[in-house]
């Protein structure tokens, strides 16, 4: 990317920019080129594409339902007022 690029950057981002500052992005710009060449340099043939850099797996722990009826008749029991079998609440509105 050469200076002619830079400005019309510049200008059709509307930024006003003095010398010091255009020389100061286009120092950045060649180092993010520079930085982007050595980065397609790699070779990632066999590698599978992520989604997170740290991606190790699900942490969680399985989804099972519990079928076990008498869990939710326990629950029911300690429930302080019912109806029907649900857990009765005061009204919050």
């Amino acid at each position: 990317m050469d200076r002619s690029e830079i400005d019309l950057t510049a200008e059709l981002a509307l930024l006003d920019m003095d010398s010091d500052e255009r020389d100061r992005l286009e120092r950045g710009v060649l180092e993010l080129l520079e930085y982007f060449a050595a980065m397609n340099a790699v070779d990632i043939r066999g590698l599978e594409p992520t989604t997170h850099a740290l991606q190790e797996g699900n942490r969680l722990r399985p989804d099972d339902p519990r079928t076990d009826p008498s869990i939710a008749d326990d629950i029911l029991e300690q429930a302080p007022d019912l109806e029907d079998r649900f857990i009765a609440i005061p009204n919050v509105l």
